[in-house]
């Protein structure tokens, strides 16, 4: 998300801090190339304009500092930009006082309502809002099927009527059987079109003066840019839209949409879609955001992920194991891998981590299929095998390499690198307290 912009960001703002003095002639020539850089990220170009403007207002008293690194006061300047312009702050769902809060899903075709309605509600459950979901997409097809089986896979209600056309009469129904659920939210996932026409905004009209939604939030495909930006301020003068959730942003390395769409419409983005599985929703946090974009880290969302991933007796278990005489073993190891992958990827995890850039990632070579061959090597391993590493001679190892698929040199070099990392653990948990978050934390080898 946003490699290319915040690569080519960062890369002008650290020329400019290696400077001992901030001239104005070296703050103009930063921020013409800061301007290129948002604009070929396809932000708006009025929203480009009044970003920089407000960066050279602010900037031009940091020449004159002497007490702070002028080049390190403008990364600051230009963080605290970025969060005005994504928004300022969180902007979460605005649930009703008397349930059940109403949330109305638009957008166009392809954008992914349906899998977001799936998302938001797996979200939803888990902050306790007991979700329930309602198909009011009658002219895709399948499309009510599809809405069946997401409510399945995150097993929340759903009301379906195959068949029926009446979308108002559907979702009123909806709304019925959904108090009789207790749900305290209901989601409504909408029809959508190729693209914005009169009939479809007329149905929604009526939608929304029929519910009276206390939520009509847009989603919209965040890698088609300036587009998405259009498609946002089409709803919004027709429904007067609450909040944006923008999908299939793990694709997107421009950054365009997410930096646009508050600033035209002031709908704020609520969520981002970062993946295909169904807890690839995240709060959008644009503090948090800005810090990412510029390789600053996002600590707070990776502990928070780590917390709703990591389950509390299993990682006491293994602190204890790892201080024990014996250490960690294959299985131990095998459980904290899992634990790592409910995060979501690797790829995505590393990214919060301060000063990792795009580039260092690359360079990483992280690959989700290397966690797949590890985990079947693992498993292709007896019991014994597993907690006691020590027996695996060469004809196990060939056998461990057949039943895995895998080649004899990659079983071979795991349990080298597992030999590593268990003997760097068990000196880290002879110092202090870190052992006990050694297990999650390291457990990749490679």
């Amino acid at each position: 998300m946003f490699d290319e912009l915040s690569s080519k960001l960062t890369d002008t703002l650290r020329r400019l801090a290696r400077r001992g003095v901030l001239t104005e002639e070296a703050v103009t020539e930063g921020l013409r190339e800061i301007r290129r850089i948002l604009l070929e990220a396809d932000v708006s170009f009025d929203l480009t304009r009044e970003f920089l403007e407000r960066v050279k207002a602010k900037a031009v008293g940091i020449t004159a500092l002497k007490s702070v690194r002028p080049g390190d006061q403008l990364v600051k300047v230009v963080y605290e930009e970025l969060v005005v312009l994504l928004g300022e702050k969180q902007a979460s769902i605005a649930f009703a006082s008397v349930p059940p809060t109403v949330v109305l899903l638009v957008g166009l075709q392809g954008s992914g309502k349906t899998t977001t309605a799936g998302k938001l509600a797996k979200r939803l459950k888990m902050e306790q809002k007991a979700p329930f979901l309602v198909a009011a997409d009658v002219y895709r097809p399948a499309a009510v099927d599809q809405l069946v089986t997401v409510a399945e896979q995150v097993e929340v209600g759903v009301h379906a009527e195959p068949g029926e056309q009446d979308v108002v009469g559907i979702v009123r129904r909806g709304l019925e059987a959904a108090s009789k659920a207790r749900a305290r939210t209901v989601i409504v996932d909408t029809a959508g079109r190729l693209q914005i026409d009169d009939a479809m905004m007329q149905e929604l009209g009526r939608l929304k003066e029929a519910v009276s939604p206390h939520e009509i939030l847009l989603v919209a495909d965040g890698m088609t840019g300036q587009d998405a930006v259009r498609i946002a301020s089409g709803f919004h003068e027709a429904l007067g839209i609450t909040g944006v959730i923008l999908t299939k942003m793990d694709g997107d390395a421009r950054g365009g949409a997410a930096l646009s769409i508050y600033g035209v419409t002031q709908a704020p983005i609520k969520y981002l879609g970062v993946g295909e599985k169904m807890d690839a929703l995240e709060p959008f946090i644009p503090e948090r955001l800005a810090g990412r974009i510029l390789q600053q880290g996002d600590v707070l969302s990776l502990i928070e992920k780590a917390q709703a991933a990591v389950d509390d007796k299993e990682a006491e278990r293994l602190a204890k194991k790892v201080k024990s005489k014996k250490g960690l073993d294959l299985e131990d190891f095998l459980r904290a891998m899992r634990q790592m992958q409910k995060m979501g990827p690797l790829k995505n995890v590393l990214g919060m981590l301060p000063g990792m850039n795009p580039a260092m990632l690359k360079q990483a070579n992280v690959s989700e299929d290397r966690l797949k061959h590890i985990e079947a090597i693992i498993l292709s391993m007896t019991p014994k095998e597993r907690s006691d590493p020590t027996v695996l001679n060469g004809s196990r190892r060939a056998r461990i390499a057949k039943g895995s698929g895998r080649s004899v040199q990659e079983v071979n070099r795991l349990m080298s690198q597992f030999k590593q990392m268990r003997k760097f653990m068990k000196g880290a948990g002879k110092f202090g307290g870190g052992g006990g978050q050694m297990p999650f934390g390291a457990g990749f080898p490679g």
